[in-house]
């Protein structure tokens, strides 16, 4: 059960407890954003590679355990921490729900849509909480952009989109074996574009529909590095998504733009971490501050995965549900299903739907025994 604390004094005394199961080049932040939080602690840290889990440990001064039971035994978290592999997330948490521990888990929360039912079934059963580490949410542009959206300034909607062109050579990918596979990580609109496409269908509303093409264009990978969605949305109104790591020589942009037939904003930057354009028919008193006050992420590391644990703090003391919770986190992972599903048999996908064709989370012999 979870116990509604008021008292900023006694919170700070009774700090929340995080446990990192996952030591890759991820946990640094999370480790980093908690660090700042006078109502956190980061108390264990476990990889599969001890070596790697001691010595993010040394680093950060956080103790390392060989096992995840010892972990949980000896330093008693609140929080199990889930920063491994996608394709690991689903057997992983059902695994780590006998301890009655709530988690975190780094987008997506699995990658198949029918994982993430039986994930949130089991964790509701025990009163278990998820929330799903979609930090860019909190960006300040982002913050305003939704605002406006919530207002109503923006008037009927007419257009949503989003660009990633990223760069990744094949360095990268055969860096980790996983990565550019279908069973643990999917391509670019899954690992890469997973936040843009969680942004674009939290602004613009549920989808209706999804008409994709996905392409391996430079990439020696299983999945996809470029593909580019048609989306049309409940409400009516157009979505694009246009997402590639085949962007060379090096990256370009991660934007979202949100067209209405009162306003127009974009977001731009690596992350839609910079507002490019607030433009409005009606004006408002928020356009006064927008530029000076919300115009950028603060420049410090990890900056919004701290408003994502803060959030996070926040709702877990109150009682009530984050910002990103198991269902939030479900949506994208939905659209994303029916993306590929749309790629692989060249027709239109409406949502609610269950996936027959596509192969995110599937090894090889699973898809080729269903496809029979």
């Amino acid at each position: 059960m979870v116990i509604q604390v008021k008292n900023m004094a006694y919170r700070k005394q009774i700090k929340v407890k995080f446990a990192l199961i996952g030591c890759g080049n991820i946990a640094s932040k999370h480790i980093t954003a908690i660090k700042r939080l006078d109502d956190a602690e980061v108390v264990g840290l476990y990889d599969i590679d001890f070596q790697t889990a001691k010595a993010l440990g040394e680093k950060f001064s956080i103790p390392t355990f060989p096992s995840v039971e010892k972990m949980v035994e000896t330093a008693s978290p609140d929080f199990l921490n889930i920063l491994t592999p996608s394709g690991d997330h689903f057997e992983r948490i059902m695994d780590l729900t006998r301890f009655n521990k709530h988690f975190v888990v780094e987008k997506p929360l699995a990658l198949r849509v029918e994982h993430i039912d039986r994930i949130l079934e089991e964790c509701d059963k025990r009163s278990l909480r998820i929330a799903v580490a979609h930090q860019n949410r909190f960006n300040p542009p982002i913050v305003k952009l939704k605002e406006a959206l919530n207002k109503g300034r923006f008037g009927k909607l007419v257009l949503g989109t989003v660009r990633l062109r990223w760069s990744r050579n094949q360095a990268y990918y055969d860096q980790r074996p996983w990565r550019g596979t279908w069973a643990m990580d999917g391509g670019v609109l899954t690992n890469q574009a997973s936040h843009h496409i969680d942004m674009l269908a939290w602004m613009m509303g549920d989808v209706e529909n999804v008409m994709a093409k996905t392409a391996r264009r430079l990439a020696n990978i299983e999945a996809e590095d470029t593909g580019v969605v048609i989306m049309k949305f409940r409400n009516g109104a157009l979505g694009v998504i246009e997402a590639t790591t085949a962007t060379r020589p090096k990256d370009l942009e991660g934007s979202v733009s949100i067209l209405g037939e009162k306003g127009t904003v974009e977001i731009g930057g690596f992350f839609m971490n910079e507002l490019k354009t607030w433009d409005f028919c009606e004006p408002d008193d928020m356009d006064t501050t927008v530029w000076e006050q919300f115009a950028k992420v603060p420049d410090m590391p990890a900056w919004n995965v701290t408003e994502f644990y803060k959030d996070l703090i926040n709702c877990y003391y109150s009682g009530v549900s984050g910002l990103i919770d198991g269902i939030e986190g479900r949506k994208s992972v939905e659209l994303i299903n029916a993306i590929y599903e749309s790629a692989e048999i060249g027709r239109k996908i409406f949502l609610r739907f269950s996936p027959e064709k596509c192969r995110l989370g599937m090894t090889k012999a699973q898809y080729n025994k269903d496809s029979r």
